[in-house]
């Protein structure tokens, strides 16, 4: 399987709604850099493509490097930046990445929503919920935002539940607002930033799971704090973590022979 193929599995695998008619090129899952008749046989899988997944790449002698999240920090196209190039950590990784000839191919949107594998499926099991989602909201950001029913407990109790699983990747606190007496059972999870409240409220939640890279505290936190709606917040990273390393599970079932690896990022976090 080449560079191209390997890129066309996923493309051809599924669409997002939000993709579909005249949108569907403004995808984010490319190929980055790389030769797409370069053969792939090994993979690194990583949330994000930090300046150590890039030295793991090479180090560790990859065919290609498959990332989440942007490589290029968001100021720029997620190819190689040319209005950018003179900026320090732009230029610095760019020179980097050519220097090196490391192939990079991210896959956002379609991971999203990738069905069992996939961002929110991979996060609601890493916390605990097994078999399908109640409901999935069928017009905020389609597929990603999910909705799973547990036995009533505190919201005390549900948060130190998902502390205890999220210290397993870096986080042992993650931000809890709302009464912790109140008693919930119907939990919003969902796709990292993607993450609305006023979408999960609509899907009956009564606690909803969120990520800091997709909520204001003033602007809607603090909101659904006096509306009493409790809210869990967690860190990018660590919200997606598990659907990256499912990515890698994936290939290496899916997608023999080429083999993947899985390179932890929300680890790397300290909270002091």
């Amino acid at each position: 399987m080449n560079l191209r193929e390997f890129h066309r599995h996923f493309i051809d695998g599924l669409t997002p709604p939000w993709l579909e008619g005249e949108k569907a090129g403004n995808t984010c899952d490319c190929i980055i850099s790389g030769d797409g008749d370069k053969p792939v046989e090994t993979v690194l899988v990583s949330w994000i493509a930090s300046m150590g997944a890039l030295q793991a790449a090479v180090d560790r002698r990859v065919d290609l490097l498959l990332v989440h999240e942007p490589v290029f920090y968001g100021l720029t196209a997620d190819r190689f930046p040319d209005v950018l190039k003179d900026c320090p950590s732009v230029g610095a990784k760019a020179r980097f990445i050519a220097g090196h000839d490391i192939a990079i191919m991210r896959l956002h949107d379609r991971w999203d929503i990738w069905p069992q594998y996939g961002i929110p499926y991979a996060w609601a099991k890493f916390l605990g919920f097994s078999g399908p989602p109640v409901a999935i909201h069928k017009t905020v950001w389609p597929g990603t935002l999910h909705r799973y029913d547990m036995p009533p407990m505190t919201l005390g109790d549900f948060a130190r539940r998902v502390a205890a699983r999220t210290a397993t990747v870096g986080e042992p606190h993650p931000l809890v607002v709302g009464d912790l007496d109140a008693m919930v059972s119907k939990v919003g999870v969902g796709t990292g930033c993607g993450c609305q409240v006023m979408a999960f409220r609509e899907l009956g939640c009564d606690v909803s799971m969120i990520c800091d890279d997709g909520s204001c505290y003033w602007h809607e936190i603090q909101r659904w704090e006096d509306e009493g709606h409790p809210v869990i917040r967690v860190n990018h990273g660590t919200s997606e973590e598990p659907g990256m390393e499912s990515l890698a599970r994936y290939i290496n079932e899916k997608m023999p022979p080429v083999r993947a690896e899985y390179l932890p990022v929300a680890r790397k976090f300290h909270q002091v």
